[in-house]
C-alpha cells in the first residue's frame, strides 16, 4: 500500500469512528422509548443494507442451521448491547455512556480464554483492575437511587453484551461478508423488537424522524459498514486503538449540540479507561 493509499484509508477509517460515535449525542437526544429508537434504527439500516447487499451483489446465504442460530444470538446480543447503552445515555449524560461502553476490549480479553484455547493472560487482570478503578472514579457513589450509577451499570452491561456478541462471530468474520452478518442481526432484531410497537408510545416518530434516520444512515449503515471494510486494510488493533477515540469525539458533539461539559472525574476515569484500550490495542498488535 502506498502512502497516498494508506492516508485514504486512515482517513476514512477517521469518517467511519466520528459516523460510529454519533450514536452517544443521538441516542442521548431522540426523544423515544428506547426499545422503539432501536427498532426504527434497525428496520430501517435492514432496509438500507438490504439494497446495499443487492447492489454490490453480495451473496445472503446461510450456510447451515449452527450458523442462522448464532446470527439469532449475536443479533439478542447487539439488542442488548444498544437498549442499554441508549438507557445509559439517558440516565447519565454521553461522557459516561460512551466511556461505560468502552470497558469492552478489556471484557473481551478476560472472557477470550472462556470461548477459545487461550489462556487468560496476566497483564489482562492488571488492565481490568485500572478499568474498575476508572469506573469507580467515574461514580464514586454507591447509591443505587443515583442515575449515574444507573447509567454506568447499564453502559457495563451494553459492554458485555458488545463483547459476547465479538467473541460469537469471531469465527464467521472471515466466512461471511461483514456487511451481510450486520444485515441480518438488524434484520433478527427489527422482528425480535417489533411487539414494543404496541405497548409503547410510538407517536413522537412524527418529530423525531430526521434524527431516527441519521442514526439509522450515518450512525450505522454508514459508520459501522466503513469500519468493517477498513479491516481489509488495517489490523484489527489499529482499528480499535482509532475506534477508542469515539468517546472524544462524543463528547465534542455533544458539548456542541447538547450543552453537555463532562466533568474532571468523568475525565479522569475516562482517561484511565481509555489508557487500558489503547494499551491492550498495542500490545495485541505486537503478538
Amino acid at each position: 500500500m502506498n502512502e497516498k493509499s494508506h492516508l485514504n484509508h486512515l482517513l476514512l477509517l477517521i469518517i467511519a469512528t466520528i459516523c460510529v460515535s454519533t450514536s452517544g449525542p443521538l441516542g442521548k437526544f431522540i426523544d423515544m422509548p428506547t426499545p422503539v429508537i432501536i427498532w426504527w434504527r434497525s428496520i430501517l439500516a435492514a432496509a438500507i443494507l438490504f439494497f446495499f447487499c443487492v447492489f454490490k451483489g453480495i451473496n445472503l446465504k446461510v450456510s447451515n442451521k449452527k450458523d442462522r442460530f448464532t446470527f439469532f444470538i449475536a443479533a439478542l446480543l447487539m439488542g442488548g448491547h444498544w437498549i442499554f447503552y441508549f438507557y445509559a445515555l439517558k440516565l447519565s449524560n454521553v461522557a459516561v455512556g460512551m466511556i461505560s461502553l468502552f470497558t469492552f476490549p478489556v471484557i473481551i480479553a478476560l472472557l477470550e480464554p472462556f470461548f477459545s484455547k487461550t489462556r487468560l493472560d496476566p497483564i489482562h487482570i492488571v488492565l481490568g483492575s485500572m478499568v474498575l478503578i476508572g469506573i469507580y472514579i467515574l461514580a464514586p457513589e454507591f447509591d443505587l437511587e443515583s442515575s449515574q450509577l444507573q447509567g454506568v451499570f447499564c453502559g457495563i452491561i451494553s459492554a458485555i453484551c458488545y463483547a459476547l456478541r465479538i467473541l460469537i462471530l469471531k469465527d464467521h468474520i472471515t466466512k461471511y461478508d461483514g456487511i451481510m452478518l450486520m444485515f441480518y442481526q438488524v434484520l433478527i432484531l427489527s422482528v425480535v423488537l417489533a411487539p414494543v410497537l404496541y405497548f409503547m408510545d410510538t407517536s413522537n416518530i412524527t418529530t423525531q424522524y430526521p434524527y431516527v434516520l441519521l442514526l439509522a444512515i450515518v450512525t450505522t449503515a454508514i459508520g459501522h459498514t466503513m469500519f468493517v471494510k477498513s479491516l481489509k486494510y488495517f489490523k484489527a488493533s489499529t482499528a480499535s486503538i482509532i475506534g477508542s477515540t469515539q468517546p472524544i469525539f462524543g463528547i465534542i458533539i455533544a458539548y456542541f449540540f447538547l450543552n453537555e461539559l463532562p466533568s474532571s472525574k468523568t475525565f479522569i476515569g475516562g482517561s484511565l479507561i481509555l489508557a487500558t484500550v489503547i494499551i491492550e490495542s498495542i500490545r495485541s498488535k505486537k503478538n
